[in-house]
């Protein structure tokens, strides 16, 4: 059967509702799917195969789980007919690069980030496909779910989904009277790092002055570097420490 537009606006429309409006914590199902996990040891799950998501990490994957789904007053999303598949494909997984099976990211593993795509069988015959939808076809999606939240559902944009930053350098940041103003000095008094009030920042490495200068911004614990050379770097403050390239300084 062909998918059109018109097919996918009415697409699990009081699951949605619900999922946007919950507030409560409810687990989210995704069941009788086809599931493309790309984690190894699970494969690929076909028939009554359902992804249980709580909040914004998958709990658990495979057939069988709906049957709580009343128990657990989870949110059960329908899809008949449709392929999941990670959001983004964690490659090196695929090709056993990883150790561990808690190394994977970017599968439908339990205890990963709830990131997932659920598309059309017939658009779907490998997670390559479903992807290439998204990108060229986003209209024929029924769901971009990013840590258990929507990004889109039946084609369109989901309400109250997050804004992509504008493209472009940001304008530099006022920083005055910022706790994080100052000269941040690694534990072997080899960096000194200076954060000015007007946005910038100056290394001093080894005694060499001036050795880096930039623009800095900071949003939250993170610190984003744009060097005068062009390079991007960043760091994170944790307590009173500022974490940076391997190297961690205390303000001096």
């Amino acid at each position: 059967m062909s998918v059109t537009h018109t097919d996918t606006v009415s697409w699990n429309n009081k699951a949605f509702d619900e999922i946007v409006s919950n507030d409560a914590g409810r687990p989210v199902l995704f069941t009788n799917a086809r599931v493309l996990t790309m984690d190894p040891l699970i494969g690929t799950m076909h028939g009554a195969d359902v992804l249980l998501l709580v909040g914004a990490l998958i709990v658990g994957v495979g057939p069988g789980i709906v049957t709580a789904a009343q128990d657990d007053n989870a949110i059960v999303v329908d899809c008949t007919g449709m392929t999941v598949v990670p959001a983004v494909v964690d490659a090196v997984a695929l090709v056993g690069g990883r150790g561990h099976r808690s190394e994977y990211v970017a599968t439908l593993t339990p205890g990963n980030a709830g990131d997932l795509l659920v598309v059309p069988d017939e658009l779907a015959p490998d997670v390559a496909s479903a992807q290439a939808t998204l990108l060229t076809r986003p209209e024929q999606v029924r769901a971009l779910v990013a840590a258990g939240r929507p990004v889109l559902w039946a084609g369109t944009d989901a309400p109250g989904r997050p804004t992509a930053p504008e493209a472009g350098i940001p304008a530099a940041q006022d920083m005055t009277g910022s706790p994080r103003v100052g000269v941040w000095i690694d534990k072997n008094d080899f960096l000194h790092q200076e954060l000015t009030a007007d946005g910038r920042y100056d290394e001093t490495r080894g005694g060499r002055p001036h050795a880096y200068q930039g623009r800095y911004w900071i949003d939250g614990d993170r610190i984003d570097y744009l060097d005068d050379l062009g390079f991007w770097a960043f760091g994170e403050f944790q307590g009173e420490d500022l974490h940076h390239a391997g190297y961690t300084m205390r303000l001096g």
